[in-house]
C-alpha cells in the first residue's frame, strides 16, 4: 500500500516541524517554500565579515526541538547543540539604573533586592504567579487544540477550566505588574514580556505574564551556530528522514476537490495530495490561496487586529563592548508613550525601546576581531501604509543618540556596514500579513480562543500551523503548532 501524501506550504520553522512529524507518522511529504532558502523569519545572512540571525534571537524551551529529533529515531545531541545563559538580559533605563536579569531564579531574586528598590518576596511572588498560570494553561492552551472537543473531555482541562480566575484574565499586564512591584524599574521590566508576542502590556491580559516563567524554569539558550543552527538541524533531519523540499517553488493556490484539500498548484503544475498543511500566514493562505473561494473566509478571524512588527538595523560595529551581552535591552523612559505610538497612533515613539542582540559574545567568528554584530530591534506597529521611509530615517537617528547616550560612545561612527528590515520588506520576505511578527495580537482577554484553528473547519484535509495560528508566535509556540497538526491529523 502507497504512503499517503503529504504537502506543507512554506519552510518556516512550523513547517520544517511538521514535515517532520508527518514523515515520521508514514505521510510521503513535500515542502514548498517560496524563498531560495528555509527557516521563513529564522534564517540568517552574511555582510562584510559579519554573520547575522535574521530573525528570532531568543531560544528557549529547547526541548521542542530535542523532541522531533528523538521522535525520528535520533540523538538530538549528534544534530544540535546549544548552551545555557547565566545571564539572561541585561537592562538599561534612562536614569542610568541598570539590571541584570539572571537565568536562575534565586539569583534572580538576589538582584532584584541589589539592583532595585524591590524586594527578594515581590519577585517571588510573581515568579510563583508565573509558574500558576503555566501549570493551569499548558497542557489546556498550549499542547492541545482549544477548537476540538475531546479537549474538553478530559479532567486535565476541567481542572484549568474551574481555576481560570487564578490565570488572572481580567486585569491588564502592566495593571497586575504594578500590584507585584514598587519600583517602576521592574513594573517596566515586567511589562516586557508582552511583547514576546507583539502586544501592548497595558490592554493584554495579566494572563501573559506565564511567559516569564518559560525563561526562569526552561532556561534561555544560546544554540551553538547560531540561532539559524535550529533551521538547518531540523532541515538535514528532514531530509535524511525523506522529506523532500522544493524552495524557489511559491504555491499558487489550494485545489479543491469539492470541500476537500487535493493538492497544490505550482508554477503552473498540479500535485496531489492527501492533506496539505500551510504554513503561510492564514491571511495570505485565505486571500492568495483560496482567493477563488471567497466563501471560505473567516472573515471576523482575518479582521482582528495584528501584532506589532518589528524595524530591526543589523550592524557591524568596530567595538567591542564588554558591559554587554548577548540580550540587551535599553528601555524608554515612559513606556504608556511609546505603547501608546505603536498601538493608537500606529507610529515610532521618538524615544523607543531598544533591543540589542550580540551573537558574536557567544560566536565570535560572526564579526571580525575586535568586532561585534549587533541586531539592534525596536518594536513598530504594523504596515498600514505608513511613510516608513520617514519613519525609519527618524528611528535610526532617536536609537543611535539613545545608544550612544546610554554607553558613552558615539555609536554612529563605529558602524561599519549596515541593513535593514522593516514590516514591508518582513511581509515580502515571509508573507506575514502587514509585517505582524505574530499573526493576530493578543489584547484581548479572549485572545487565545479566537486565534485561527490548526484546521479549516469548511476544508476537509486542510490544516494550519506557525505563528498566525493557535497557539501563537514565536519558536516555542510555532513548534507546538506543528505538534497539534499533527495530533489532530487521522
Amino acid at each position: 500500500m502507497s504512503e499517503p501524501k503529504a504537502i506543507v506550504i512554506g519552510a518556516g520553522i512550523a513547517g520544517i516541524a511538521t514535515a517532520i512529524r508527518l514523515k515520521v507518522r508514514g505521510f510521503e511529504v513535500q515542502v514548498f517554500e517560496a524563498n531560495h532558502y528555509p527557516g521563513g523569519k529564522l534564517s540568517e545572512f552574511e555582510q562584510e565579515g559579519y554573520r547575522f540571525d535574521a530573525g528570532p534571537s531568543l531560544f528557549t524551551m529547547p526541548q521542542y526541538v530535542d523532541e522531533l529529533f528523538s521522535l525520528a529515531g535520533k540523538n538530538p545531541r549528534d544534530y544540535f547543540n546549544y548552551q545555557q545563559l547565566d545571564t539572561v538580559c541585561e537592562y538599561f533605563y534612562e536614569d542610568g539604573r541598570r539590571f541584570t536579569a539572571c537565568a536562575d531564579l534565586k539569583d534572580f531574586v538576589r538582584q532584584v533586592k541589589l539592583q532595585t528598590n524591590d524586594t527578594e518576596r515581590a519577585a517571588t511572588r510573581f515568579a510563583a504567579n508565573s509558574r500558576r498560570i503555566y501549570q493551569i494553561t499548558s497542557h489546556v492552551f498550549l499542547e492541545k487544540s482549544l477548537h476540538r472537543l475531546s479537549t474538553y473531555l478530559n479532567f486535565k482541562t476541567l481542572w484549568s477550566l474551574l481555576k481560570v480566575l487564578r490565570i488572572d484574565p481580567f486585569r491588564t499586564m502592566h495593571r497586575a505588574n504594578k500590584c507585584f512591584f514598587k519600583d517602576v524599574h521592574m513594573t517596566q521590566y515586567a511589562d516586557r514580556y508582552a511583547t514576546y508576542n507583539g502586544s501592548d502590556p497595558y490592554q493584554a491580559p495579566a494572563t501573559l505574564n506565564v511567559i516569564p516563567y518559560l525563561e526562569q524554569h526552561f532556561g534561555a539558550w544560546f544554540p551553538k551556530g547560531g540561532m539559524y543552527a535550529i533551521t538547518t538541524s531540523l532541515v538535514k533531519l528532514a531530509e535524511q528522514i525523506g522529506v523532500k523540499f522544493h524552495y524557489s517553488s511559491p504555491v499558487d493556490e489550494v485545489i479543491l476537490d469539492g470541500k476537500k484539500a487535493a493538492g497544490v498548484r505550482v508554477q503552473g503544475k498540479s500535485i496531489a495530495a492527501d492533506i496539505v498543511v500551510s504554513n503561510m500566514d492564514v491571511w495570505f493562505t485565505y486571500h492568495r490561496l483560496l482567493k477563488n473561494y471567497p466563501d471560505l473566509k473567516p472573515r471576523k478571524i482575518l479582521r482582528q487586529e495584528r501584532s506589532s512588527s518589528a524595524l530591526i538595523f543589523y550592524l557591524g560595529i568596530g567595538k567591542k563592548f564588554p558591559d554587554l551581552d548577548l540580550h540587551n535591552i535599553f528601555f524608554s523612559k515612559d513606556y504608556s508613550a511609546e505603547f501608546n505610538a505603536i498601538w493608537k497612533h500606529k507610529t515610532i515613539s521618538s524615544d523607543p525601546t531598544v533591543y540589542v542582540n550580540i551573537s558574536s559574545k557567544y560566536k565570535p567568528d560572526d564579526a571580525p576581531d575586535g568586532h561585534e554584530n549587533w541586531f539592534v530591534m525596536i518594536n513598530v506597529p504594523s504596515d498600514e501604509g505608513q511613510d516608513w521611509n520617514r519613519l525609519i530615517a527618524d528611528a535610526r537617528v532617536n536609537i543611535i543618540r539613545k545608544l550612544s547616550r546610554i554607553l558613552g560612545e558615539d555609536i554612529g561612527s563605529l558602524v561599519t556596514c549596515e541593513s535593514i528590515l522593516d514590516p514591508r520588506s518582513i511581509e515580502q520576505k515571509t508573507s506575514s500579513f502587514r509585517g505582524s511578527l505574530y499573526g493576530t495580537s493578543s489584547n484581548n482577554r479572549f485572545a487565545a480562543f479566537l486565534r485561527h484553528a490548526n484546521r479549516s473547519s469548511k476544508v476537509k484535509n486542510l490544516y494550519f500551523c506557525g505563528g498566525s495560528v493557535h497557539p501563537g508566535g514565536g519558536i516555542p509556540l510555532a513548534l507546538l503548532s506543528a505538534k497539534i497538526v499533527s495530533d489532530w491529523i487521522p
